[in-house]
């Protein structure tokens, strides 16, 4: 996958860079908003990382432009502005996500390959598969080793999410923002106790453990 990193400070740029390389992924990574749009331009990316505040020409305007110009490449905005005013303006603008820094490089990558995975997909999914694990996204069922698994509204949205991330680390930030649409950090242990609920459902009884807990980071479902 080539990735396009358009950040001007260039220590946090490079480390960026280096992240991704070591994922595997082809990377180019520009300082300012004017080359960022040169770069852009010249096509061939899979996805842009885009800080919002730069010179020359900030990440809002330069996405702006894209999308007039009918460039869908996907966008991830980071930024230090967290507000979620902030987010909005970012989205507005055509971005596809928004991290706020600080952040972890684990998140940032796996954030970046769901960017790209949700594009090469294109087309609605109705059926999820991990392993001997399956989703009917349309009948909403959960089945493993062909036991149907019942599931509350919550566990399912949860299980969902990390079915479509499956074998890549979600942290407790993309869980809240993306299952339980908190932009901010409530506090409390809502995430463990639904993860906790959801493991004993969909391992519990099988001959091996998928939900795994990643040190430091988050979660992962292994086939």
């Amino acid at each position: 996958m080539r990735i396009l990193v358009i950040e001007d400070d260039l220590d946090a740029g490079a480390a960026m860079a280096r992240g991704l390389s070591e994922a595997g992924h082809e990377v180019r990574h520009v300082g300012d908003g004017e080359q960022g749009l040169e770069a852009a331009r010249g096509g061939g990316f899979d996805v842009m990382v885009v800080d919002r505040m730069m010179p020359k020409m900030d990440g809002l305007t330069l996405v702006e432009t894209l999308r007039r110009e009918s460039d869908q490449t996907p966008v991830l905005f980071l930024s230090a502005l967290g507000e979620i005013d902030d987010r909005v303006k970012g989205l507005k603008a055509g971005g596809d996500d928004y991290l706020v820094k600080p952040y972890a490089l684990v998140e940032l990558v796996a954030r970046v390959e769901a960017l790209a995975r949700r594009r090469e997909t294109g087309q609605v999914q109705t059926n999820l598969r991990v392993g001997d694990l399956e989703m009917d996204l349309i009948g909403r069922t959960v089945h493993r080793e062909g036991k149907e698994i019942d599931l509350q509204p919550r566990e399912f949205q949860l299980l969902e999410y990390l079915m479509r991330n499956a074998g890549q680390p979600v942290t407790r930030t993309m869980l809240l923002e993306k299952v339980w649409e908190y932009h901010f950090d409530p506090q409390t242990n809502v995430i463990d106790v639904h993860v906790s609920r959801l493991r004993s459902k969909v391992d519990k009884g099988f001959d091996r453990a998928m939900l795994q807990t990643v040190r430091g980071s988050g979660y992962r479902l292994d086939a």
